[in-house]
Order: C-alpha cells, then sequence, then structure tokens
C-alpha cells in the first residue's frame, strides 16, 4: 500500500504519494508563507492533501522528514533552525490534522533511505551518506539499518565542532562545521566580504548587490584568484574533507554518498572534498570504497520519508 512523504524544508513543504519500491505516483508543493507550527501543518496538509488526490489511491501512513534535531521517536522537533524552532511536538500535530500516524524524521535520514533503498545506495548494506545544502548533515547505514544513536540524533555532522568558540551556528553553538561550510552560512560569510570592501572580483559579480550572492558566487571569485574567497572556499573544503574522512576512516562504509545543493552546484568545492576524503582517509579504509553522487536530487527526501513512513 502506498505511502505519504513529506520534506519540510525552510520555505516549502512537499508531499508525495509512494509506493512500495520507492516510486513517486503524486506530489505537490506548497510554501511556507508563515513559519507558526500552527500554519505550517496546515501548509503540509494542504500538500498532502493534494498529492493524495491526483494519486488516486489511499495512503496507510505518513513519514515526514525535517531539518533538525529530534530525540528518539519522540515526534518532537528540538532544534529547527531553518524554521526557528524548538520544541515543537510536529510528529504528534501533524498526526492529529491528517488523521494518520505520522514518523517525523530528520531529513537527511529520509534522504538518505530513499538513496539507499532507491538511488545510489543500492546493493551496499553499509552507507554513509553526506549533504551539503543550506546545512551539512549526514546519515549512517549499518547492515541495513539507519543508526541512530541512543538520542536518536546520530550522524550530526554539521554539528561537530572544528573551530572551538568559533562562529556560532544556527544550533546555537559554537565552532560548528556547518557555520563554515553550510550554505546560508557560506553566502553570510561572503556577504560579509563583499561589505568589508576586500574583494573587487566580488563586487564586480555581484555589482555590489548582497542578495545576488550564492554559493557558486563564492566559488567564482575563489577560481578567479580572489585572496579573501580562496581563503573562505578552501576553508570549507578542507573542512569537510576532513570531516567526512573522519567518518570513513571510523565507520568504514562500503559507499559513500555525497549530495546536496551546495555540492552539486559547486564543482570546485566537491573536488575538494573528495580529494580530502582520497588525502585523509586511512589506508584501510579508503580500500573497496566507492564514492557516489546522490541520484534521486530533490526526491530523495520525500522518497525515504515515505519509504520509513
Amino acid at each position: 500500500m502506498p505511502t505519504l512523504g513529506i520534506d519540510l524544508g525552510g520555505t516549502n513543504a512537499r508531499a508525495a504519494v509512494v509506493d512500495g519500491q520507492g516510486k513517486i505516483l503524486a506530489s505537490a508543493k506548497m510554501a511556507l508563507t508563515e513559519r507558526s507550527p500552527e500554519a505550517v501543518v496546515e501548509s503540509i496538509a494542504q500538500a498532502a492533501a493534494e498529492a493524495v488526490s491526483l494519486a488516486g489511491v489511499p495512503v496507510t501512513g505518513c513519514g515526514v522528514g525535517a531539518a533538525g534535531q529530534i530525540p528518539g521517536n519522540s515526534g518532537v522537533l528540538a532544534v529547527a533552525p531553518n524554521l526557528g524552532w524548538r520544541n515543537v511536538p510536529l510528529g504528534a500535530l501533524l498526526s492529529a490534522r491528517l488523521g494518520m500516524p505520522v514518523r517525523l524524521v530528520n531529513d537527511l535520514a529520509a534522504a538518505a533511505w530513499g538513496e539507499f533503498n532507491a538511488g545510489a545506495g543500492r546493493g551496499a548494506p553499509d552507507v554513509y551518506v553526506a549533504f551539503v545544502g543550506s546545512g551539512v548533515g549526514s546519515c549512517i547505514i549499518a547492515n541495513g539499518q539507519l543508526v541512530r544513536g541512543s538520542g536518536g540524533v546520530a550522524g550530526e555532522l554539521g554539528h561537530t565542532k572544528v573551530i572551538p568558540g568559533g562562529r556560532r551556528c544556527g544550533c546555537g553553538e559554537l565552532g560548528c562545521l556547518e557555520a563554515y561550510c553550510g550554505g546560508h552560512n557560506l553566502i553570510g560569510l561572503t556577504r560579509e566580504l563583499l561589505a568589508s570592501g576586500r574583494s573587487p572580483v566580488l563586487n564586480e559579480l555581484t555589482a555590489g548587490v548582497a542578495e545576488r550572492i550564492t554559493p557558486l558566487t563564492l566559488e567564482r571569485a575563489a577560481e578567479a584568484g580572489d585572496p579573501a574567497a580562496v581563503e573562505i572556499h578552501s576553508r570549507a573544503g578542507k573542512m569537510l574533507g576532513m570531516a567526512i574522512s573522519n567518518m570513513i576512516t571510523v565507520l568504514n562504509p562500503a559507499r559513500l554518498i555525497l549530495g546536496g545543493g551546495v555540492l552539486m552546484n559547486c564543482p570546485g568545492l566537491r573536488r575538494a572534498v573528495v580529494e580530502g576524503i582520497q588525502a585523509l582517509t586511512s589506508n584501510t579504509a579508503r580500500e573497496g570504497l566507492l564514492i557516489a553522487e546522490a541520484e534521486l536530487g530533490d526526491d530523495s527526501g520525500l522518497i525515504g520519508a515515505a519509504l520509513l513512513g
């Protein structure tokens, strides 16, 4: 029986009806015009109703992937920086609104489960998935099972510390990997550089308009040889390469899946990350490791959430 998958981002809620093989039968999207829990639940419900209507089949349950920290099976978004939420019982709110059981998981767990079952992870029982998009996240799949940890927050790569006492992260802590390498923070760092007047290349690329900056803007400025842009870009590549290589050394997966909008749209950064992984992973852990790109694109979270629902 098909299930409902929800991908909750910072600006949109997407819903899809997915069959047991991971095929999307129908999907819908709603913009989050308001970010209060009540308004977001209503937007999700509208997207879900449209997807179910388009699919024309009943669904038996619902899985939701959301960016944030979710303790155990609580269904509570303890920290959700993209929405500005803390301790929101999203699972219970959605279950009451949709009238069906809802399983709430981290968005990277959903995306990883989608790739594992229907994408780049097929056929590999031990997989490590690392995504760099607006934030930085990862997921561990061992012996065909999600590794969630005692508190349900295993795989929070973006909140490992790389500079003690460093930049403040969206989670509220200092010196997290995400604070230097996540898409939102790369944009923030690049905007700071533009405002400082130290980057004539960046000023030329953007015509001085900070709102035009994306992570790719930073990459282009770095590739043009701008010293300050090179520093930010190079640091991000080195930090990500080292962080992921350390996880490969510890976990020894058969397959590493790289994804997320920043890595997929910034080939220079992705190349630096892969070079770092190859140089810094222990020799024994690197033997037999296959590095693959995520195959399902923006649909990985929808498919994985539905398969977990």
